[in-house]
């Protein structure tokens, strides 16, 4: 038997204009399209001892704004309410010292803040009856002590030889976090492979903590850049604080040439004894032809004796 085919609900268009119109009115008058929180700013890191200034921005439309408030950690501050008699009211939270003159219903000033400032803040508005609907948003504030001098590079010598083990500590002036520690090796960052730590070595009776990091390897040819070494220390709080040390390592060029002289001498290994002997091997390979031929020319002077032949071949050429 085969189904009957449904038929689609038709709907005047007027009732759905109506019906639209209505949903809008009612949304408006209960609130819940009315205030919105617009942008809440607030500094994630801050300075010791800074006057801070939050902003919390909102949309009233068509409502009366009844009150502003503001809390860290839960616990209220700061209160706006425009129709009171006193309109601006605070209270005593640990860390928070309200600018009074300097806060209005849009933001909020803080003078001096210290590490109890730390902590999350939020801000609540509210708007007048008869829907008394409520917005808020919040953020997280960090009170940074800043290092009274840039990170400290230890351990390091003026000279490297391929081969050798570098090993250096970078370490940070006591602060609040720890600074973030960063080795680079000619403007490169350090291979992860090289780092030891970071490590929190010591804090202090105000809570400050100095940070270590550490730069081991084995020295390459890699490593040099026009005979030199450069390895630099950066140290890092947030957006707040930044400050590097750098020092310059000088290579050995000798040992930098190193792989290249040992294999011109084992190329001269694979002749004969008698080449040897007649110094052959030695003029060509290290003279042109021409001044070879000449050498060879000085008989007793040069026969044998390949050093004595070098030594000939400075004086006369």
């Amino acid at each position: 038997m085969a189904a009957t085919p449904r038929m689609p609900l038709s709907m005047n268009p007027g009732t759905l204009v109506s019906r639209f119109i209505a949903l809008s009115a009612f949304l408006m008058h209960s609130g819940i399209v009315a205030l919105r929180m617009t942008a809440l700013q607030i500094p994630q890191h801050v300075v010791l001892n800074e006057t801070v200034r939050m902003q919390c921005n909102f949309n009233l439309d068509e409502e009366l704004l009844y009150s502003v408030k503001w809390y860290k950690d839960g616990h209220e501050f700061y209160r706006y309410v425009p129709r009171d008699e006193s309109t601006i009211q605070t209270f005593h939270v640990p860390g928070v010292n309200v600018n009074i003159h300097n806060s209005t219903e849009r933001s909020v000033v803080l003078n001096n803040v210290n590490l109890t400032s730390s902590g999350r803040y939020r801000c609540e508005v509210s708007a007048e009856a008869p829907a008394f609907q409520t917005v808020s948003d919040h953020a997280d504030m960090t009170v940074v002590v800043l290092p009274d001098e840039g990170p400290r590079i230890t351990g390091g010598r003026s000279r490297y030889q391929v081969g050798e083990v570098v090993r250096m500590n970078c370490t940070s002036a006591p602060s609040k976090p720890a600074a973030l520690l960063t080795w680079f090796i000619n403007g490169d960052p350090a291979d992860t492979q090289y780092l030891k730590g970071p490590h929190i070595t010591a804090v202090d009776e105000k809570g400050l903590e100095t940070a270590v990091l550490g730069l081991e390897f084995r020295v390459a040819n890699k490593h040099f850049k026009r005979g030199d070494m450069k390895l630099k220390c950066l140290a890092t709080i947030a957006t707040v604080y930044l400050q590097s040390n750098e020092e310059s390592v000088e290579g050995d060029e000798r040992i930098l040439k190193a792989p290249a002289m040992e294999s011109r001498e084992t190329r001269a290994q694979s002749h004969t004894r008698n080449d040897l002997i007649n110094g052959k091997v030695n003029f060509y390979h290290h003279y042109s032809k021409q001044k070879a031929e000449k050498l060879l020319q000085k008989g007793d002077r040069c026969h044998r004796y390949r050093q004595g032949c070098e030594r000939i071949n400075r004086q006369e050429f």
